[in-house]
């Protein structure tokens, strides 16, 4: 007979590479976070909770847990996709919990995008893509020649722009010259063989994004982020900012409305493989429907990028950028009706 008085102590977690090359990653039932680290828990409804200190952690059935060291961690982005040799080194560590949020925005990324383990390069390449986006856009601006004002009005915005979109806070970020680092012919060589398609079978190169693309999985990973990042979404769009003007207040909550018919109707999606109840849709519209999903969630990445220029607007640019919300939110709408649909011919005009 085995006596429980004793328990033994929770299994360590090789985690070498946490906070160097690995950003998060799942524990096993019953471990401890390692030193250093915290633990967020995954419900099986998306929901988080971050656990500050644990020496043990037990997850409930269907739960899923994440360690994750907070950085910080250093990075070169390259904001211009033309110029290689312009470069932003720039320090950043995931921010601290906020005692007035329900559920911290870094909890929300996991819990929406990372399927397991969390690549301190993937991590870096979405943060260089928002980057850029918002720079073509011209929703930060970077001009040759900065002034110091317009260098702390970027740091001010790329602050912004990190945290909603991905919950980390910006440490340092200083230009740097990439020029010995980066080989502008081989970039150009790559994306000339992406373009051109499928390569020859005995050529040796790295196959296009087009051919690994799984209609099944991009569709579930599209309808994970919007079904749990809308309802935060609007969320944020409320309390960012706060128009003094009835007019303005009005397009806040009709941008509202009309988000919220957008959640209900992702929570409603139709199975991506039928076209109705036993009827099995064919694979080209199974493609369409995935692209439709995964353009839906393009505009919700510029929708968390909006808000983070609405946390920083004054009442004067308001109306600019309820004017982009509604664009944003039109996009929204068209890909989740085309998700919707079965063919083509019943989209939205």
């Amino acid at each position: 007979m085995r006596l429980g008085f004793f328990k033994r102590a929770a299994p360590a977690v090789d985690a070498c590479e946490l906070g160097r090359t690995v950003v998060a990653l799942t524990l096993p039932a019953g471990s401890a976070p390692p030193s250093g680290c915290q633990a967020v828990v995954v419900g099986v409804d998306g929901r988080t909770r971050r656990l500050q200190a644990a020496r043990r952690i037990e997850a409930r059935e269907g739960e899923t847990v994440f360690a994750f060291h907070p950085g910080p961690y250093t990075a070169d982005l390259q904001p211009f996709e033309t110029a290689p040799e312009i470069g932003l080194r720039t320090s950043f560590a995931i921010d601290a919990p906020d005692p007035q949020a329900s559920q911290q925005r870094f909890d929300l990324y996991l819990s929406s995008e990372v399927p397991g383990r969390l690549e301190l390069a993937a991590l870096v390449a979405g943060i260089e893509a928002a980057l850029r986006h918002e720079l073509a856009g011209g929703g930060l601006e970077l001009p040759p020649c900065t002034t110091l004002d317009e260098w702390n009005a970027f740091r001010q915005g790329l602050n912004q722009l990190l945290y909603m979109r991905f919950g980390v806070t910006v440490d340092d970020c200083v230009p740097v010259d990439l020029g010995n680092t980066r080989d502008y012919a081989r970039e150009l060589g790559q994306r000339a063989l992406a373009a051109a398609g499928p390569a020859p079978a005995k050529v040796e190169a790295r196959p296009p994004a087009a051919e690994r693309f799984d209609p099944a999985l991009e569709d579930a990973r599209a309808l994970r982020r919007l079904f749990l990042e809308l309802p935060c979404l609007m969320c944020g769009l409320r309390l960012a900012a706060m128009p003094a003007a009835q007019e303005q207040f009005h397009r806040q909550q009709a941008l509202l409305q009309r988000l919220d018919l957008v959640s209900v109707g992702v929570n409603a999606m139709p199975a991506l493989a039928l076209a109705a109840p036993g009827q099995a849709l064919p694979a080209g519209e199974q493609l369409r429907r995935a692209r439709h999903s995964r353009r839906a969630c393009v505009s919700l990445d510029e929708a968390w990028a909006l808000l983070a220029r609405l946390r920083q607007a004054g009442e004067a640019a308001l109306p600019q950028l309820y004017g982009e919300a509604e664009r944003i939110v039109s996009n929204l709408e068209a890909d989740c009706a085309g998700r919707r649909t079965v063919s083509d011919d019943e989209e939205m005009p």
